[in-house]
């Protein structure tokens, strides 16, 4: 073997260790940055022993390709953490592009000399590749509201969706056995583009959480396949990883949502709840001011704060800190209960409390901080919605029956930081609200939290 292949072998090992190290320390929030430095460090190294691959002809392309792609990322890498959702659906969708086109120019340049195992994972790579690409872009619109974000259902969905991806897997099937028949291929590209559109289509805001993860997964999957094609094992454990974490997690996802998996994994798991969104009761809610909400929290001995996407639209976790420091100082016990499916894809809250540097070992999930609500003096809630809804628990008619939820309304007052009494994703009136021990601050969250830490701190904040 020359010298340079047994280079770029060992830096394909190297590289592969840094993928499964990354993965490993990406599951704990202590260790998340080593984690993300460790993948970097990955993927450095597997372009790198990329770049000296002796079957590139022509490094031109290649400098092309690069400085396209870091004119793309660098803006994409910097936008702000409410849009990393978006960000990570607009990944999703270029990555599975890449996928597609390298698997067209595949088939082109080998038919018919391909083996049929061969053939089956290159047609596999594509049909995986062309829905998530389609997939992505759709989830990236409803996140980021340029596409509606309600459910768009009608009878027999399932059916037809099936149906489209069916035909799409029996003329991947045909061209295996007749590899000559070269022009069915555009069908099986362009049929799965379609399937991804109506895959996402069904799906309301309130899913998004899951869908994220799982094109994640398909994203992956894809990755996986085109290895095969290429006969890269670095490609292979790479997607493999990364689509089998994201497929472990969307089913941890559905879960979380009391959704069968296999709901999600067909679409149209999302219904149709618009007219839900206007049914709000009219009853009178009891609201406060940030001086009330301020004389409450400081004169509780437990308080549990609840985050929701509300507070990542307002970026106020910061004033969160500020007001965790506030009220630790007066000897307060504060903690944070995080729901899985909080925000708009997976650790969404997470992320953003740990970049206001709040300690990790007060970020409780569900099944940690339900058992304390009961013995909470204060459950104030930020921005969430659907997640601490008890009609969840106690109403069979509601669209999120079922869905475990965080226990708020047994905390002995919870204190609701809300815009306006507009329904969450699920779009549908939350019963919490109207409890006696519930007390409506209506704001701006940042706003609304700068001033109760200004009430705390005799108007000096930090």
């Amino acid at each position: 073997m020359p010298p340079t292949q047994i280079l770029i072998e060992i830096t394909y090992l190297v590289a592969t260790a840094l993928f499964i190290l990354s993965l490993k320390l990406m599951s704990s929030p202590s260790t998340a940055r080593h984690g993300v430095w460790a993948g970097e460090l990955g993927m450095l190294l597997a372009i790198c022993g990329t770049l000296l691959n002796r079957g590139i002809v022509d490094y031109h392309w290649v400098a092309i390709g690069l400085v396209l792609g870091s004119i793309i990322g660098v803006p994409l890498g910097m936008v702000h953490m409410t849009a990393v959702p978006q960000r990570t659906a607009l990944s999703h969708a270029f990555g599975a592009l890449c996928v597609t086109l390298v698997g067209t120019s595949e088939f082109y340049l080998r038919t018919p000399n391909v083996p049929r195992f061969m053939m089956s994972v290159l047609c596999l790579e594509v049909i995986l590749g062309s829905l998530t690409f389609t997939g992505s872009l759709m989830a990236a619109g409803k996140l980021q509201e340029i596409l509606p974000q309600r459910p768009i259902t009608y009878k027999g969905q399932n059916i037809v969706n099936l149906g489209v991806l069916a035909i799409a897997i029996g003329l991947a099937a045909f061209v295996v056995l007749h590899p000559d028949r070269t022009h069915i291929f555009p069908f099986i590209v362009g049929i799965p583009l379609l399937f991804g559109v109506l895959m996402i289509v069904p799906i309301g805001g309130a899913d998004m959480p899951t869908v994220i993860s799982l094109l994640n997964s398909y994203a992956g999957l894809s990755a996986a396949a085109m290895g095969f094609v290429l006969d890269s094992k670095l490609l292979i454990v790479a997607g493999a990883l990364d689509g089998a974490s994201g497929f472990i997690l969307s089913v941890n996802m559905s879960k979380a949502m009391n959704r069968s998996f296999s709901n999600v994994l067909f679409g149209a798991f999302g219904q149709e709840q618009a007219a839900l969104a206007g049914a709000a009761e009219t009853r009178t809610v009891r609201s406060a001011t940030p001086e009330e909400a301020a004389g409450i929290l400081g004169a509780a001995d437990k308080v549990v704060i609840v985050p929701g996407y509300g507070m990542a639209v307002a970026q106020a976790q910061h004033k969160v800190r500020e007001l965790y420091d506030a009220l630790t100082k007066r000897g307060v016990d504060v903690k944070f209960g995080i729901h899985p499916v909080a925000g708009r894809m997976p650790g969404h809250m997470n992320v953003l409390l740990a970049e206001a540097d709040i300690p990790y070992d007060k970020l409780l999930d569900m099944d940690e901080i339900n058992g304390e609500f009961p013995q909470t003096d204060v459950a104030l809630v930020i921005g969430a919605n659907d997640v601490t809804n008890p009609a969840a628990r106690n109403d069979a008619s509601s669209p999120i029956y079922g869905m475990p939820i965080l226990d708020v309304d047994k905390a002995r007052t919870v204190m609701v930081i809300k815009r306006s009494m507009s329904p969450g994703f699920a779009g549908i009136d939350n019963p919490l609200y109207y409890l006696d021990k519930t007390l409506m601050l209506f704001g701006d969250a940042k706003a609304f939290v700068g001033s109760i830490v200004r009430e705390l701190t005799g108007g000096h904040e930090s």
